[in-house]
């Protein structure tokens, strides 16, 4: 690659040395991420995994994928660029976590206008944290160069992330009784849903979210770009201590009314107490500032809750020990009841 230059394709607006450059930035940060089952590194043309199948008796795939959306927009304003990642990560690993799969692997693709190394390498750092924290290897992605695609000054963040789980202990919903208590993980934030109406809420440019909020104890942009809380740990945490989840939810975009539904099996409703967790102070803000009615905004957001886990009623003081024993805010929120309805919130 050392000699690989086109002064045609450089002038079309592709500089072929800067993706060189870029590689060459991000690959220790990609090499951190490595897991036993990591064969070759970073250059292939395909990433490989070779998964441990031991004291499993039927193993299976589970995968996940999503971008960070809209959320993109602050990231530009506010020219940071090393979290995003971490919301890439989180999006795919805590929806492959709600079936019982461990994360083996990731993969991203990044598209951009112009590629700018200490960008790409800023965005790769949060991948990066985010893959650390799942416990999965980054073994690969890509970085297209798109210009009069882009703007110059702005890309698109995408991936996906490839599970492993013993069908036999799969999470589906199967196990799900009624009188199963509801335990939510506190959210970090608005993670990474919602973001085309908080923009349009705030108006949101680089002055607005430069702004200090004395209830959010920082400026408006610091709190709106909070990464995304990664679950996979709190989950293992729980099956390596018996507690027997029956089904879970992580709460993305369509908030409660969309996510919850989705944990529930047919004759059976969660019923959640909001009173039961504390909202915070950004989804306050998002409400008055919007005028949104309050239903709305459990429909969009997490609301201060960024999974839900049912479990056995008997097991909801081993759930709480364990999970603020991994350093997890977790509140029994609820329980599920007989019905037919998906969720019933006391609004």
């Amino acid at each position: 690659m050392n000699n690989s230059h086109s002064e045609s394709y450089a002038a079309a607006g592709v500089d072929v040395t800067a993706g060189y450059e870029a590689v060459k930035r991000i690959k220790p940060m990609v090499e951190s991420t490595y897991i036993p089952g990591v064969m070759g590194t970073l250059g292939g043309f395909g990433g490989m995994f070779a998964p441990d199948f031991t004291g499993m008796k039927k193993p299976v795939l589970v995968s996940g994928t999503d971008g960070v959306g809209t959320k993109l927009k602050l990231a530009f304003l506010m020219d940071k660029h090393d979290t995003v990642g971490i919301d890439c990560v989180a999006m795919c690993v805590n929806d492959i976590i709600c079936g019982g799969a461990a994360p083996l692997f990731f993969l991203d693709y990044i598209a951009c206008g112009k590629n700018d190394p200490n960008r790409i390498a800023a965005i790769v750092s949060g991948i990066t944290e985010g893959c650390r924290q799942a416990g999965c290897a980054l073994v690969g992605g890509e970085t297209a160069e798109m210009p009069g695609f882009y703007p110059p000054e702005e890309y698109d963040l995408a991936g996906f992330s490839v599970g492993l789980a013993d069908e036999e202990k799969i999470i589906d919903g199967k196990d799900l009784r009624a009188g199963d208590a509801l335990i939510g993980l506190a959210s970090s934030g608005v993670h990474s849903n919602g973001f085309s109406l908080v923009r349009k809420v705030f108006d949101v440019n680089a002055k607005n979210l430069s702004v200090y909020h004395d209830e959010l104890g920082r400026t408006l942009g610091e709190a709106l770009l909070e990464p995304t809380r990664i679950y996979v740990q709190a989950v293992k945490a729980l099956l390596l201590n018996g507690v027997k989840l029956c089904a879970v939810s992580h709460i993305t975009g369509g908030g409660f009314y969309e996510n919850v539904p989705r944990m529930m099996t047919n004759g059976l409703t969660a019923a959640i107490q909001t009173a039961s967790f504390p909202h915070l102070p950004i989804f306050d803000l998002i409400q008055r500032t919007g005028n949104i009615p309050t239903r709305d905004m459990y429909n969009t957001f997490n609301m201060g809750i960024g999974m839900i886990l049912a479990i056995p009623g008997n097991q909801t003081g081993l759930a709480l020990d364990v999970l603020t024993a991994v350093g997890e805010q977790a509140y029994q929120i609820g329980e599920v009841i007989p019905g037919g309805g998906g969720v019933v919130l006391d609004l």
